[in-house]
């Protein structure tokens, strides 16, 4: 008979020899492949979806001084912009946001081997995001939208208004956008002389996937280990703030 054994959580988990191990885990599989194969299907249908044409000139700045969308290609055929949130009257960026742009960097160098650049936009003026960026170590490219309707056109930023009667247009439906700003992920194509095309945009649990360390959270026997907090990721720091 299987030994039973329980976490700290008071879960059960039988304990079993290896064989049958082996053939819990094949079962396992199955369903992993059929994910895996859902997952294919779903990155298919993203890519199969319209496009609209960039109508409007935005400007931003950066390290380069003001540069246009166009630019911000940097010579590459595709543009993958992370939705930073950092308002032009905070101190930081956001620690959730940052815990993403932590794995940023790794990432960049293999994707511009793929014909896609990767940015990160934000609000705040450049001063204070060239000086965050400094404090975190980071080396990847990130630009200030602050004048320009980039940010609200493409959903991330609220007005005041928004945020006083709580409803605001942010991932695809009217809800309380709960902060000013919000995250996301856009992608862009140049198709040079037909113009600036945008393929795509997700929010909020949209971009759960590129998170790094979720992904290995989902692998522990504890996963995640949000439920009870205030919200889920109420544990999270900028990750020189943790203590320990």
């Amino acid at each position: 008979m299987p030994q039973v054994i329980a976490d700290r959580k008071q879960q059960a988990h039988q304990v079993v020899g290896h064989e049958e191990w082996i053939e819990a885990r094949r079962k396992l599989l199955e369903r992993e492949k059929e994910f895996t194969q859902l997952r294919d299907e779903l990155a298919r249908l993203r890519r199969a979806l319209p496009w609209e044409k960039v109508e409007k000139e935005y400007a931003f700045e950066g390290a380069r001084g003001r540069e246009t969308l166009a630019q911000l290609f940097d010579g590459r055929g595709q543009l993958v912009v992370y939705h930073f949130m950092f308002g032009p009257d905070w101190e930081a960026g956001c620690p959730h946001c940052s815990r993403w742009a932590d794995s940023f960097d790794g990432a960049i160098v293999h994707l511009n081997q793929r014909d896609v650049t990767m940015i990160a936009v934000s609000r705040a003026p450049y001063k204070k995001l060239a000086a965050y960026h400094k404090r975190m170590g980071w080396r990847f490219k990130w630009v200030s939208s602050n004048g320009s309707d980039f940010n609200f056109d493409y959903g991330v930023s609220f007005t005041p208004g928004e945020m006083e009667r709580k409803a605001a247009f942010y991932n695809y439906r009217e809800q309380d956008p709960d902060a000013s700003e919000r995250e996301g992920i856009s992608v862009f194509v140049d198709q040079g002389k037909r113009g600036i095309f945008h393929t795509y945009s997700t929010f909020a649990r949209g971009i759960d996937m590129m998170n790094v360390d979720y992904q290995y959270l989902d692998l522990v026997p504890k996963g995640r280990a949000e439920d009870g907090l205030p919200y889920p990721m109420a544990w999270l720091r900028h990750r020189d703030r943790y203590e320990g």
